[in-house]
């Protein structure tokens, strides 16, 4: 497997450089963050679904080893079997095992972010399987040899000529461009003869169902429904927070997901799978399979401050409203789960770090707050995990801040702590930075401030505090 590497700063520089990714991602703004709009807009107790939700999962996430014993209770009376891996290579090998008891040969997917958290595609491929996405987002990223740049759409940054010199060998620079639904149909086209040879298939869960033992898809191209009926074996994957009480708790965070995912008041397909094909059923499995995997989500588990992103839902709202991710993209977060929700989850599951500025990447303007729809407070979570960055203060997130930052700190917050000494300091600022000004700005402050003026020239501190002119004003006026 390929190591994690979270390299933000220079990975966002690219990404603002490139004028078609920045064209492309647009995308995000105009068409999801504007039909989560008008979606909220038109469903007249909105406010109340997203109380109902937050609540929902609170509930669950508190009580969450009672409800995955009953899932894995109800599941094994569906005729399936759970596995709980405690983390992504333990997932990883199981799945793989049982591929090879099963003498599989070829294996088709339909997206799943824990999947792409246990590598699992990269790993089968390398173990001789054919290993083939069906979601055509998740197809041209694995044609592109990338990583998702998006929860919902994950090949969102790719412009219809990037997608035409995938499917397409014969394309050149130059020639047509084909429409959306001819891209469609050439995937289409390659893709149908490998569903017809899978014998099986992994796939994520939306939701898992506590009290029936089902799990839920939602899609809109019905690859997730092609998946689960046409191969002998089905493997579910998902995070062990991926449940939901009941079947009208499902309800409820089917309505909020949708909406905030696409902005559609129900998306094409929402899939119900409950195990493996009964005798009287003319389709689905020969096998179901459950894995239920932790990787770190017991530390957030654990911890009060951090505990509520766990009641994520995958909708990608943050993304779409974030400010930050419209402009640097998925790519710069450096993992599986990018934009402000990321920001919080990969420093803690990866334990990275070189993951410690990411919770850094944030304005902190609460838009991301305002959209999900579950109320998640990543605004505060994002604040604590910077304090715990510099400060060291939980062996949650390792201390990266350096002695010399430390110290820089501590004199500016002694020197904030008296209008004595906040007068005395700005003068002495005002006199060092003098010599390097010009006409009252800095073009290039010298280190450790040399940040500040990378892509920005900074205004040299005042000789005298606001509340010394105003006072000096007022003299000279009477």
């Amino acid at each position: 497997m390929k190591p994690l590497t979270v390299n933000f700063r220079s990975k966002a520089a690219l990404t603002l450089a490139d004028a078609q990714i920045q064209q492309s991602i647009e995308h995000v703004y105009t068409g999801f963050f504007k039909g989560r709009l008008t979606a909220a807009g038109e469903t007249p107790d909105w406010e109340n679904l997203r109380t109902k939700g937050k609540a929902i999962k609170d509930h669950t996430i508190a009580n969450l080893d009672y409800y995955l014993g009953l899932l894995t209770d109800n599941v094994e009376k569906n005729g399936g079997s759970v596995f709980f891996a405690d983390d992504a290579e333990e997932a990883r090998q199981h799945i793989l095992d049982l591929a090879h008891k099963l003498k599989i040969k070829t294996v088709i997917k339909s997206k799943s972010m824990v999947s792409e958290e246990m590598g699992l595609a990269e790993a089968m491929t390398d173990e001789g399987f054919e290993t083939v996405e069906t979601d055509l987002g998740e197809y041209i990223i694995q044609l592109a040899n990338e990583t998702p740049y998006h929860l919902i759409a994950p090949a969102v940054h790719k412009s219809r000529a990037d997608v035409a010199r995938l499917l397409d060998d014969d394309y050149k620079d130059g020639d047509r461009v084909p429409d959306a639904t001819e891209l469609t149909m050439m995937a289409r086209e390659k893709l149908r003869g490998v569903f017809e040879r899978a014998d099986m298939s992994v796939t994520g869960v939306n939701f898992a169902v506590a009290e029936s033992g089902s799990i839920a898809l939602v899609t809109n191209e019905g690859n997730g429904r092609m998946s689960t009926t046409v191969p002998r074996v089905h493997v579910a994957v998902m995070g062990m927070e991926k449940i939901v009480p009941s079947i009208q708790d499902l309800s409820t965070m089917l309505r909020i997901l949708i909406r905030s995912a696409t902005g559609q008041r129900i998306s094409t397909y929402v899939t119900m799978v409950n195990g493996k094909r009964k005798p009287d059923e003319e389709e689905g499995p020969e096998e179901f399979h459950l894995v239920i995997m932790n990787n770190g989500r017991q530390k957030l588990l654990e911890d009060p401050q951090l505990r509520e992103s766990l009641n994520c839902i995958r909708c990608g709202a943050c993304l779409n409203a974030c400010p930050v991710y419209r402009k640097v993209g998925g790519h710069a977060y450096g993992w599986v789960y990018p934009g402000p929700i990321g920001a919080i989850v990969t420093p803690v599951l990866t334990g990275l770090k070189d993951a410690d500025n990411l919770p850094s990447a944030s304005s902190l303007c609460g838009a991301c707050h305002d959209a999900c729809p579950v109320k998640i407070n990543i605004p505060r979570m994002l604040l604590e995990l910077r304090y715990r960055t510099a400060e060291g203060s939980t062996d949650k997130v390792e201390r990266t801040s350096s002695a010399k930052e430390r110290g820089i700190w501590k004199a500016w917050r002694m020197g904030m702590m008296g209008r004595k000494r906040f007068d005395i300091g700005s003068r002495i600022a005002s006199i060092a930075l003098k010599p390097l000004s010009r006409n009252g700005w800095l073009k290039k402050a010298p280190p450790p401030l040399s940040g500040w003026t990378s892509t920005r020239d900074f205004p040299v501190i005042a000789a005298s505090s606001l509340k010394s002119r105003l006072k000096k004003r007022s003299g000279d006026l009477k």
